[in-house]
């Protein structure tokens, strides 16, 4: 059996007691070697403790802002790749092999999976096909982003806003090359779309998109669509 490439995996989280300690043990069962870098952003549950307790590492962000904890947590990795992804969604057996495929290969520098939502919903179903192409329309971080490191520093890393923060970074790498787009599938939770019903997220979703793509500033965005933030 080939030895697993060295990977950090970065996930920013707040008040994610229901969900930190099984988003790390999940990765670290999968990819025992990797680096699992929980960066809290002022988490009033017990988010820090139980990513500890799964063994994380846990860091200390002053700011609740998601793009803030990606950098913060980049900043304290070690490894020549890393993943960001969200503490809501989960790395699937096939999504880890296809990472380590992906990792041998020397040309690649980002990567990124399809989705599947653990309510698969006729609608949900239909925003998860679309994932396997690469467009500003289909490309977010609850789906991985695998990045080599000197890339994601030749990029400038992270824009420290709350929202879009993801899609930012994917349009500057997208100006450098291709955005790889992985055989497998992340699971992702569909709570918000469960909270506010399918279709009406989707609009809400598509409408700050457009509006972001448009020129709206990310953090009067965030303010004004709370539930949007992390």
């Amino acid at each position: 059996m080939m030895p697993l490439p060295q990977l950090s995996v970065v996930i920013p989280a707040l008040n994610e007691s229901a969900r930190i300690a099984d988003a790390v043990s999940r990765i670290l069962a999968i990819w025992p070697s990797a680096q699992v870098m929980v960066a809290d952003g002022q988490s009033t549950d017990e988010t820090s403790a139980l990513a500890r307790a799964a063994g994380a590492t846990v860091i200390p962000v002053a700011e609740r802002s998601r793009g803030v904890q990606l950098k913060a947590g980049a900043h304290a990795t070690e490894s020549e790749w890393i993943l960001f992804i969200h503490a809501d969604t989960r790395l699937t057996d096939e999504a880890a092999e296809a990472a380590k495929a992906y990792l041998a290969q020397p040309q690649g520098s980002v990567a990124m999976f399809q989705i599947s939502f653990d309510a698969p919903t006729l609608l949900l179903r239909f925003s998860s096909w679309w994932t396997r192409y690469d467009s500003v329309f289909t490309r977010f971080g609850d789906q991985g982003i695998l990045i080599r490191r000197d890339f994601y520093t030749s990029l400038g890393g992270f824009q420290s806003w709350p929202l879009f923060e993801d899609v930012d970074l994917i349009r500057r790498a997208r100006r450098q090359g291709r955005i790889d787009v992985l055989p497998a599938k992340v699971l992702t939770s569909a709570r918000r779309f469960r909270r506010h019903g399918p279709l009406r997220q989707q609009i809400r979703n598509s409408f700050l998109l457009l509006r972001f793509l448009a020129g709206a500033d990310p953090r009067r965005l965030a303010r004004h669509y709370p539930a949007m933030k992390v």
